[in-house]
């Protein structure tokens, strides 16, 4: 049975907890974690709706796509129609639990809310673009019908189900579990599958069509990008806090795991581009995914595999946010839009 601390400090040796340490401290001052805090209070205002969003814009585009910019894009929605229901089982089922710290559980409870309002948007997104019952059935049984978009859920389910029988973290084996799911929900699905799906978006936005979708993606790119920043700093904490539990062959298995990872969404990209998009060859498509594998080993301080280089010009430079100062001010674009750039080379 989960125990309940009342303070940061173990009552039966005096020692004081660690985050991963087993427990449920509910004491917020003095505060741990205030980055946690600043974290959650900075995803407040990011706050947005799915309303806001309007995807009817895009029927005519969609009715001028080619056809294998229309296959792009239906195998798009199927992945999204599912992706973030994944993300959002996994930090119920295992992260929440196991991230000690009440401000902690104040963020991931914020970005339970956002994984929600994802999920939405991507409804939505399927209702307004596949008018066709059947075919939007189909969409959400992706999963197990589309070999490309089966896999990565493989690679997604087989994460969650390493560490769900883990009720508390008392090992030094049960921690290193618990980074590794963090560092793959983090760095690998919303840091790699959806940074991909990300550039087929702003790809079709560089051709000037599907500015709905692009807009509602801006959205979502705020919060994923949050998202993984978080991460990240309960990856730093853990190693300022037990810095045993980073040694050579946990990073080997980042490593491995982001290979793998790559190798899933190369396949996908594989299967969206086999008719053959124009300005767009599988080639720059495995760089890409190379170039932000590489991003996130930096994250993490670990040397990167691939030496890519970012391939799309489009990429570069999209006036998508202003992550640059982010979090120093306020998100006006709430009231008025999203307007500013974003290099997608920064470390988000």
């Amino acid at each position: 049975m989960t125990t309940v601390s009342e303070s940061p400090t173990d009552a039966g040796t005096g020692q004081r907890q660690m985050l991963l340490d087993p427990g449920m401290d509910l004491t917020l001052r003095p505060m741990r974690y205030p980055r946690f805090f600043d974290r959650f209070k900075d995803a407040i205002k990011n706050t947005w709706t799915v309303e806001e969003v309007d995807l009817h814009s895009d029927l005519a585009d969609l009715a001028k796509l080619s056809p294998a910019e229309q296959h792009l894009v239906s195998r798009l929605v199927a992945f999204f129609a599912t992706g973030d229901t994944i993300v959002a089982n996994n930090l119920v089922l295992n992260l929440y639990q196991h991230v000690n710290s009440p401000e902690g559980r104040l963020y991931l409870s914020r970005q339970l809310f956002e994984e929600a309002v994802h999920v939405q948007f991507y409804l939505n997104l399927l209702d307004t673009y596949v008018p066709d019952e059947r075919k939007r059935f189909e969409a959400f049984a992706a999963v197990e019908n589309i070999p490309s978009i089966a896999r990565k859920a493989e690679f997604c389910f087989k994460w969650i189900d390493s560490i769900f029988e883990l009720r508390e973290l008392r090992t030094r084996a049960d921690r290193r579990a618990f980074l590794l799911n963090l560092i793959c929900f983090a760095a690998c699905i919303e840091g790699l599958f959806f940074y991909g799906a990300f550039a087929y978006v702003y790809f079709l936005r560089s051709r000037g069509v599907l500015h709905g979708l692009a807009s509602g993606t801006n959205w979502v790119f705020r919060d994923e990008s949050m998202h993984m920043a978080f991460a990240f700093d309960v990856v730093d904490t853990v190693r300022a806090e037990e810095p045993e539990l980073f040694d050579a062959e946990l990073e080997q298995q980042v490593r491995d795991m982001l290979a793998e990872a790559v190798e899933c969404e190369v396949q996908f990209a594989a299967d969206l581009l086999e008719q053959g998009v124009s300005g767009l060859p599988l080639a720059d498509m495995r760089e890409y995914l190379r170039h932000v594998a590489d991003r996130r080993l930096a994250m993490l301080g670990i040397e990167p595999m691939y030496g890519a280089q970012n391939p799309f010009a489009f990429m570069e430079l999209q006036d998508v946010q202003e992550l640059s100062n982010f979090f120093e001010r306020r998100v006006s674009a709430y009231q008025v839009g999203v307007t500013g750039s974003v290099s997608f080379d920064d470390d988000f």
